[in-house]
C-alpha cells in the first residue's frame, strides 16, 4: 500500500484527514505515533522535521505531505474518491478553501489553546478563546442559512475540518440553542459514517482528553 498516515487517534487535525480518507474509501496504512517514544518520534521526524502530525507518506510519489489541508488537497488530486472534496469549479473551490481556513483558524485553534491551558495549568484566562468560539459559531450559523453543508450542498474538505473542530469545541463551549442551523449541522456531521468511524476509533483514547468528562455519553 503506497499511502501511510502518521497520526494519533485523539488528535483533531488527524481526525480531519481520517474523515477525508474514509469519505473517499482510499486504502492506507495507519501508523499511530507516540511522541514520547524516541524511535517513533524519529520516524515521524524523518518525514517531517517539525515532528507534528498528521503526515501522509506517498511512497508511489516519493513524497511526504504534512498539514491536514494540504494532505486532503493531495489526496483529492492523486487518490480521489467517488465525489471530490474540493470542487472542480474554481469559485466553488475557493469557498471550500475559505471555510476550511476559517474553521481551522477560528474554531480548531482556539479550541486547542483552551485544551493546552488545562494541560499546562498556568491559570491563564481563556475568555478570549471562548469568545472567539462563540463568534465563530454565529458565523457558521449565518453560512448554513441556505446550505446543508458548510460550503454548499455537497460534503467537502470544509466539513472534514468542521467535524472534529466542533466535536471538541462543544466540550468546551456548548452550542447555543439560539443557533438552530448550527445545531442541526452538528448532528448531520456526527451522523456521517466517516465521522462515526473516526470517533469510534478514537473512543479508547478519549480518557486521555483533558476534558474527557465533557464528552457526551453517546460518544464514549
Amino acid at each position: 500500500m503506497s499511502l501511510t498516515l502518521y497520526f494519533h487517534p485523539l488528535a483533531s487535525y488527524c481526525h480531519k484527514v481520517l474523515i477525508a480518507l474514509y469519505e473517499a474509501g482510499t486504502p492506507f496504512t495507519p501508523r499511530i505515533v507516540d511522541l514520547s517514544d524516541a524511535a517513533q518520534r524519529a520516524e515521524l521526524a524523518s518525514h517531517w522535521p517539525l515532528c507534528k502530525f498528521p503526515v501522509l507518506h506517498d511512497a508511489a510519489r516519493g513524497r511526504s505531505v504534512p498539514e491536514s489541508t494540504i494532505i486532503i488537497e493531495h489526496l483529492d488530486r492523486h487518490a480521489p474518491g467517488p465525489r471530490p472534496l474540493i470542487p472542480a469549479d474554481p469559485d466553488a473551490a475557493l469557498d471550500v478553501r475559505l471555510w476550511d481556513r476559517l474553521v481551522d483558524q477560528y474554531v480548531h485553534n482556539p479550541m486547542q489553546e483552551i485544551v493546552l491551558e488545562r494541560i499546562r495549568g498556568t491559570g491563564a484566562d481563556t475568555a478570549p478563546q471562548r469568545a472567539l468560539l462563540d463568534t465563530s459559531y454565529r458565523l457558521i450559523e449565518q453560512q448554513l442559512g441556505t446550505h446543508a453543508w458548510l460550503a454548499g450542498d455537497a460534503f467537502t474538505m470544509a466539513d472534514c475540518a468542521a467535524a472534529p473542530a466542533l466535536f471538541y469545541a462543544t466540550t468546551l463551549q456548548p452550542l447555543p440553542p439560539v443557533l438552530p442551523a448550527l445545531g442541526a449541522y452538528f448532528e448531520r456531521l456526527m451522523a456521517r459514517p466517516s465521522v462515526q468511524r473516526t470517533l469510534n476509533e478514537a473512543r479508547p483514547y478519549f480518557r486521555f482528553y483533558p476534558y474527557a468528562e465533557a464528552i457526551p455519553a453517546r460518544f464514549r
